[in-house]
């Protein structure tokens, strides 16, 4: 049975794309960023964008931009995911947390290929175009 989407909040993935952000901003709290505010600040960026390129393609009008949106989102989640690499080479972070938020990214990166191949489904002449920001999702 679907589940009814009626705001972006909603959405599952969004949920896990904003654990996401609190996840790095705890893990950029820590001294050896204080340091390197670039990297610090592109992965506090790229964690941002993936929630807001969710919300943003949400608000879109048509299952086609929505989709444009969450491939943003999957490749800000990328760029997170080599932001990690750079930040535990450089000791920033321990292998337990690029672990963990690397499995985040991983998740949230499944999610997000989901709604996007459900998106480009055909609809069949009784399905009713999406209006006002409300969609069913599986």
């Amino acid at each position: 049975m679907a589940k009814r989407v009626e705001r972006f909040e909603d959405l599952e993935v969004w949920q896990k794309a904003r654990e996401l952000v609190q996840s790095i901003y705890n893990a950029t709290k820590t001294r050896p960023f204080g340091q390197d505010h670039i990297l610090r600040d592109q992965m506090r960026r790229a964690a941002i964008s993936v929630m807001a390129n969710i919300a943003e393609g949400f608000g879109r009008r048509t299952h086609k931009e929505f989709a444009h949106f969450l491939v943003n989102a999957r490749g800000s989640v990328t760029e997170l995911q080599s932001h990690l690499y750079v930040a535990f080479d450089q000791n920033y972070i321990d292998q337990a947390t690029f672990r963990s938020i690397y499995e985040q990214c991983e998740q949230i990166s499944r999610k997000l290929w989901r709604l996007i191949d459900y998106l480009h489904q055909p609809r069949t002449s009784h399905s009713a175009p999406r209006t006002k920001g409300v969609i069913s999702v599986d």
